[in-house]
């Protein structure tokens, strides 16, 4: 009995990320956190991956870290023609929800006994139904910004309310209990369809089974979203929310692989001269706008570093640079002393990480926000789908950041390289913006402390759990 008894006080907890590199790579830095607070790791992955660079990162990890014990949930069949979308990443989220149903046998042999199960906020509607089978406290992983939590936790009741008096001031603007009201032109489109669609689906699903969570953990800090955390916890944007707890900004980890090309021809330039550009692991620009976008960074005179993507997936990106980018600004950037274009997965924390680095043209995706704050480095804005609009706005707010709100998604008009050369200039002269930009940096590392918020909200969150595994012996 006492041996029992200690295998279960060992605090042993088990992480299971969703689809993406967007995922994926929060999951993996809380993995390593987790281990340097003398936590037991199980990391659980769907099998197989979407991309190449998901099957990267998970090997490299499991190298770096072999005190993480790998699980593999392999995933059932899947006929496509019966998928509800045709986006890869949202097709492989429905198979991995399909699949829970063979979590049970996976969650219930580990040893020692699992203390808890933290769940990606897109599987958990799915995995609930599971952990709550087997009396296994599941705490949800929020890849996302505490600003989209209200919107991800709210929007099934907006559904709902939106036509009753009051939900909204007037056609663009809706309103969350104790928040700003948030333009309807920030949410994701389909949101906004009246027909159903998976993302919209998906978000009102997961959005109510987060009350049934144990807790809510994000990857953010208060010096970040001071307001926004303490509306979910003290106001409460909605009865009976789980605590919501910050526990950011997660450091890159060792697991991360170097990229050697980009690091030599970034040795060569001044500090601070280098925007890097690049618009994530799944976003794919449109054919006219990646023309448009080389000849502004041409235009702008400003040295560059830009990482090319003209598929989601990376597997299907066989195309040759030249062919993506075209013949005229292969010409201008070939061999030229300002400019260095890559058509390959890059170490970004490594890359925005390097002294030559002084701004950040991204889509603002949550990684990418996060890394861009923990390095200090400005951004310029430019929201492609999802929740980077939102995202874009606490940028802004925050004044680390340029966002030009006209340029509207990326999937519709294409923006001018005359007016990207123009904003590429503007953010990279604007030392007001690379000021405030280091002050949030050593904002975030000290929330990371002993003594800081998000370093205080996890020593909570671990002694919570080991007291809940303390009382089951």
């Amino acid at each position: 009995m006492s041996q029992i008894c200690e295998q279960k006080s060992t605090v042993h907890v088990a992480l299971f990320p969703s689809s993406g590199m967007g995922h994926l790579t929060p999951f993996l830095r809380l993995a390593a956190s987790l281990v340097a607070n003398g936590v037991q790791v199980t990391f659980i992955a769907a099998h197989p991956t979407v991309s190449l660079a998901e099957s990267r990162a998970l090997s490299s990890f499991f190298a770096s870290f072999p005190q993480v014990s790998p699980k593999q949930l392999c995933l059932l069949p899947f006929d496509e023609s019966s998928s509800s979308t045709d986006d890869p990443f949202y097709r492989h989220y429905e198979v991995i929800c399909r699949s829970c149903c063979l979590l049970p046998p996976l969650l219930s042999s580990m040893s020692p006994p699992l203390s808890a199960l933290i769940t990606d906020m897109s599987l958990i509607s799915a995995v609930l139904p599971v952990s709550r089978a087997i009396g296994l406290p599941n705490y949800v992983f929020f890849t996302s910004s505490a600003k989209m939590l209200t919107l991800f936790t709210s929007f099934h009741k907006i559904i709902v309310a939106k036509a009753m008096p009051g939900s909204r001031d007037h056609e663009d603007v809706i309103k969350i209990p104790n928040l700003e009201p948030i333009p309807v032109s920030w949410f994701p489109p389909p949101l906004l369809e009246d027909e159903d669609n998976f993302l919209k689906n998906s978000l009102i699903q997961n959005g109510k089974s987060m009350i049934d969570a144990d807790g809510i953990l994000i990857n953010t800090f208060h010096g970040f979203e001071q307001d926004t955390l303490r509306a979910l916890n003290d106001v409460k944007i909605m009865s009976g929310l789980p605590p919501a707890i910050a526990i950011g900004l997660l450091p890159p980890a060792n697991f991360e692989e170097p990229h050697s090309h980009p690091l030599a021809w970034l040795g060569d330039q001044p500090t601070g001269s280098v925007i890097y550009v690049s618009f994530g692991s799944r976003t794919a620009i449109l054919r006219d706008q990646i023309r448009e976008l080389g000849d502004g960074l041409v235009r702008s005179r400003v040295r560059f570093v830009w990482m090319v993507k003209s598929k989601k997936v990376d597997q299907e990106d066989t195309e040759d640079l030249e062919d993506v980018i075209g013949q005229d600004l292969m010409t201008a950037t070939s061999g030229a002393a300002n400019g260095l274009v890559v058509k390959r997965w890059l170490n970004q924390s490594e890359v925005l990480a390097h002294p030559a680095v002084g701004g950040f043209l991204s889509h603002c995706g949550w990684n990418s926000v996060t890394e861009a704050v923990w390095h200090g480095v400005p951004m310029l804005a430019w929201p492609q789908h999802g929740d980077q609009m939102i995202n874009a706005s606490l940028v802004k707010r925050a004044g680390i950041g340029i966002w030009e709100e006209s340029w509207g998604w990326g999937e519709k008009d294409v923006v001018k390289g005359e007016e990207i050369a123009e904003r590429v200039e503007e953010m990279m002269r604007d030392e007001s913006l690379k000021a405030r930009a280091a002050r949030m940096k050593e904002a975030a590392r000290m929330a990371l402390g002993l003594d800081g918020d998000s370093g205080r909200g996890l020593k909570a969150l671990l002694a919570e759990v080991r007291q809940r595994t303390s009382l089951d012996c």
